[in-house]
């Protein structure tokens, strides 16, 4: 069984006045965020054999902050087709993972995670943890996405949704509203 765990970037800093949206950090409450969800995981047991990261800037600060929850280096390999990609581009960039890797962590941007966990994971009536991701995948989010079978041969529909986390529901002055 493959596990594709996806991670949104934590939530970045608006008020800071940079030139272009790829240099945008994180602010105080995203970086509190992804270090709360680096601890979780970790009290998951999650672990990962390959990690691909968009190069943003608060990308890489998210994942600096959840490395430290983590208490471990992730060995993130930065790829720019995650940058601000639709959740076809990611898919098809999970589709080229090397076939020994058994546990990824994708760490990007929405709406592209976002749909990929809607088009991976099949409506039920009665699955209300992918109605939580419909409903909205927040920043510093993760999702847990388990199938059968080869990255290479991953279909639309063809996930189970294992877990889904959003920071406030770990700590709710993680909300929004929450300073």
């Amino acid at each position: 069984m493959k596990t594709l765990t996806l991670l949104r970037h934590a939530k970045s800093g608006w008020d800071d006045p940079v030139a272009r949206d790829f240099d945008r950090p994180l602010n105080a409450k995203g970086e509190r965020a992804a270090t709360t969800m680096g601890r979780h995981v970790r009290a998951l047991g999650l672990g990962f054999d390959h990690v691909v990261a968009s190069p943003a800037r608060r990308v890489e600060e998210t994942i600096a902050g959840f490395e430290a929850g983590y208490g471990a280096t992730l060995g993130a390999v930065p790829d720019r087709r995650i940058y601000l990609a639709s959740a076809v581009t990611l898919l098809d960039l999970v589709r080229e993972l090397p076939a020994d890797v058994e546990r990824a962590l994708l760490i990007g941007h929405n709406p592209g995670l976002e749909d990929l966990v809607l088009m991976l994971v099949p409506a039920s009536d009665d699955d209300a943890l992918r109605a939580r991701v419909e409903d909205k995948f927040p920043t510093a989010s993760l999702a847990v996405i388990a199938f059968d079978g080869a990255w290479a041969d991953l279909k639309m529909n063809g996930g189970r949704l294992e877990n889904f986390v959003r920071p406030r529901d770990l700590d709710p002055a993680l909300g929004p509203d929450q300073a």
